[in-house]
C-alpha cells in the first residue's frame, strides 16, 4: 500500500467513523434528549417523540442517498462527501448548544427533528462516497480489503459514542450529566468535524472520476440513467434484495437487536449492556479487514452470503445460550412459568410501531404489551366476547381493563417465580474490566460471534456494490440500496420484532424477522447477483465487462 493510498483511506474512513459517532450518539442519548427537548409531554409521550426523531434519521437516509449520489456522479465524489460531513458535523454540534424547550417551547424539538433529517440526508449520502472514493484509487485485486477499513467506521463510531458517553458520565456524575453533561459528546464533535474537513480538503479526486470527466463520458442524468432504465434498475434491485437486505438485518441484529435484547428483554443494566457489547465490538471488529482481504481471493459472494446463512442457521441457539447466562432466574422463569391471555383474539392489533406515534388501547394489547415489555412468555386463548385477561399458571384472572392492572400483573409474574427488579441472577459488571465471571464470558463469547457475523457480511459489501455498477452512475446506484437495505430493513428491526413478539408471546420470535430476511437473501443472491471480484471497474460499463488490467497495475 503506497502513502497515497494509506492517506485516501485514513482520510475516508476517519471521516465516516465521525459521522457514524455522530449519528449514534443521538440514539444512546435518546432517553435524556427526550427529557430535555420534549418536557412539555408526560414521560411516556416525550420518549415517543425522541424515538420518533431518531427514526427519522433513518428513513430519510435513501433520500439522502439520492440527492447526494446524484450530486457525486455529476461534480465529483471528493467534493459531495465533503459537504456531507459538514452537514453532519454543524448539525451535531447545533444540538449541544440547542436550548431546551423549557426556555424556547415548542420551537426546541420542531429544530431538533430538523437536525436529525439534516443528520439522516447527510449519513445517506456520506457511505457511498466514501465507499466509491476509496474503491476507485484502490489497485485491481485489492478493493475488498481497501474498501473493509471503510466498514470498519460504523462499529468504530459505535464503539467511540458509547465510551465518550460513559466516560463523560463519569466524569461529571449521572445527575449533572442529565441536567447538562449530555452536552458534552455533542460538542466534542466539532473537533472531530475540523479533523475530518482538514485531512479530506488535503485530497484529490477520484481518478476515474477525472478520466471519465476529461473523456466526457460522465452522466448528466444520474437518477433517470440508473433507475429509469431497467437494464441499471434491476441490478440496483438484485444488489438490494440479493445482498444488502441480509447484511443488514445481520448487521443490526448482531449490533443494535443485541443491545435492545441484553437490556429490554433480559434486564440486564445499561452500564453492563453498553460493556458486554463494547467488548465484542473490541474482540470482533478486526474481521471486517480479514473478511474483506479474503473476499479479494475468494470472492464477495461466498462470504456475504455465508455470514447470511450462519446467521439463519444459528441465531435462535445463541440467543437462548446469552439468554440462559445473562439472566438464569429468567429464562428459567420462561420455560416454567406458563402465562396466558384469555381474550377475543379479534380485539387484537399487531403492535408494529416504528415511529412511536401509534396507540394501542385496546384491553388484548395493553395485557400482550405488558408483558412483552415484562420480558414474559405466554399464549394467547381466543374467547369471543371475552375481555382480556391475563392467567398466571392457574391463578386468577388479572383484568387487562383494570385500575391497578400493571402493579397486579407485576405482583402476580413475581409471585410465580418470575424475577423481581432486584434480580441478583443477572449479568452484571462493576467495572469495564470486571469480565471474568462465567456469566461475563459466555455473553461476551456469543455477542462476539454474532459480531464475527456482522463482520462477514458487511466487511466485503463495499467492494460487491462498487463493482455492480459503472462509473458514471456509480455513486448514485449504490447509495440507494444500501440506504434502502439498512435505514429500512435494517433500522425497522427493533420495532418489526418487538412487534412479533407481542404477537406471539414468545421472547425469541422477533428472530424469524432477519432470519427470514437472511435466508431470502442467500437464495436470491446465490442465484441472481454475479460475483464481481475481478471485474474492471473503469471499464466504459463495469457491469458488463470483466477484468482487463493487468493484477500488478495500480492506481
Amino acid at each position: 500500500m503506497t502513502r497515497e493510498e494509506r492517506k485516501v483511506i485514513t482520510a475516508s474512513s476517519l471521516g465516516t467513523v465521525f459521522e457514524w459517532y455522530d449519528f449514534y450518539l443521538y440514539g444512546s442519548l435518546a432517553a435524556v434528549i427526550g427529557a430535555n427537548f420534549f418536557s412539555q409531554f408526560p414521560e411516556g409521550t416525550r420518549n415517543i417523540f425522541a424515538l420518533l426523531a431518531f427514526a427519522a434519521g433513518f428513513l430519510v437516509r435513501p433520500f439522502g442517498a439520492l440527492v447526494f449520489g446524484r450530486l457525486g456522479d455529476l461534480v465529483g465524489r471528493k467534493y459531495t462527501f465533503l459537504v456531507t460531513i459538514l452537514i453532519m458535523g454543524s448539525s451535531t454540534f447545533v444540538v449541544g448548544i440547542l436550548p431546551t424547550s423549557d426556555t424556547i417551547g415548542i420551537a426546541a424539538p420542531v429544530i431538533l427533528i430538523v437536525l436529525r433529517l439534516l443528520q439522516g440526508l447527510a449519513l445517506g449520502g456520506e457511505y457511498g462516497g466514501a465507499a466509491t472514493y476509496v474503491a476507485e484509487h484502490a489497485p485491481h485485486g485489492r478493493r475488498g480489503f481497501y474498501t473493509s477499513f471503510i466498514q470498519v467506521t460504523a462499529t468504530a463510531g459505535l464503539f467511540l459514542s458509547l465510551l465518550v458517553i460513559l466516560f463523560t458520565q463519569l466524569a461529571v456524575g449521572p445527575d449533572t450529566f442529565k441536567t447538562w453533561g449530555w452536552r458534552i459528546p455533542f460538542l466534542v464533535s466539532i473537533l472531530l468535524l475540523g479533523v475530518s474537513v482538514w485531512i479530506r480538503l488535503q485530497m484529490e479526486e477520484s481518478p476515474a472520476f477525472k478520466r471519465m470527466k476529461a473523456e466526457g463520458t460522465h452522466s448528466k442524468a444520474p437518477l433517470t440513467e440508473a433507475f429509469g432504465q431497467w437494464r441499471n434498475a434491476k441490478v440496483a434491485l438484485l444488489a438490494l434484495f440479493g445482498l444488502v437486505a441480509g447484511q443488514a438485518v445481520v448487521w443490526y441484529t448482531g449490533q443494535f437487536y443485541a443491545l435492545f435484547f441484553l437490556g429490554n428483554v433480559l434486564k440486564v443494566d445499561s452500564f453492563t449492556t453498553n460493556m458486554l457489547i463494547a467488548w465484542s465490538l473490541l474482540l470482533g471488529s478486526g474481521g471486517f479487514v480479514l473478511f474483506g482481504w479474503l473476499s479479494d481471493r475468494i470472492g464477495r459472494k461466498p462470504i456475504i452470503l455465508g455470514g447470511c446463512l450462519l446467521a439463519a442457521l444459528t441465531y435462535f441457539p445463541l440467543f437462548k445460550l446469552l439468554s440462559a447466562e445473562a439472566n438464569p432466574a429468567l429464562h428459567k422463569a420462561h420455560s416454567e412459568i406458563a402465562v396466558q391471555v384469555v381474550t377475543d383474539k379479534s380485539t387484537c392489533s399487531f403492535q408494529f410501531n416504528p415511529t412511536g406515534t401509534a396507540k394501542f388501547t385496546e384491553p388484548c394489547d395493553l395485557a400482550k404489551a405488558a408483558l412483552a415489555r415484562a420480558s414474559v412468555n405466554y399464549s394467547v386463548e381466543d374467547r369471543p366476547g371475552a375481555a382480556a385477561a391475563v392467567v398466571i399458571q392457574g391463578g386468577q384472572p388479572i383484568p387487562a381493563n383494570g385500575p391497578g392492572f400493571a402493579a397486579d400483573l407485576a405482583k402476580a409474574l413475581t409471585a410465580a417465580g418470575y424475577p423481581s427488579a432486584q434480580n441478583p441472577s443477572v449479568v452484571t459488571m462493576a467495572n469495564p474490566f470486571d469480565i471474568f465471571g462465567t456469566q461475563q464470558l459466555v455473553s461476551i463469547a456469543v455477542l462476539t460471534l454474532l459480531v464475527i457475523y456482522v463482520t462477514m457480511v458487511y466487511g466485503p459489501i463495499a467492494a460487491a456494490l462498487v463493482e455492480l455498477f459503472p462509473t458514471r452512475i456509480r455513486y448514485t446506484s449504490m447509495s440507494l440500496p444500501y440506504h434502502i437495505g439498512n435505514g429500512w430493513f435494517g433500522g425497522l428491526l427493533p420495532a418489526t420484532s418487538f412487534a412479533m413478539i407481542a404477537q406471539t408471546g414468545d421472547v425469541y420470535y422477533g428472530l424469524w424477522y432477519p432470519i427470514v430476511i437472511a435466508a431470502a437473501t442467500v437464495v436470491i443472491g446465490l442465484f441472481f447477483v454475479p460475483e464481481t471480484k475481478d471485474r474492471d471497474i473503469f471499464a466504459a460499463d463495469a457491469a458488463e465487462t470483466p477484468h482487463s488490467r493487468p493484477a500488478s497495475a495500480s492506481i
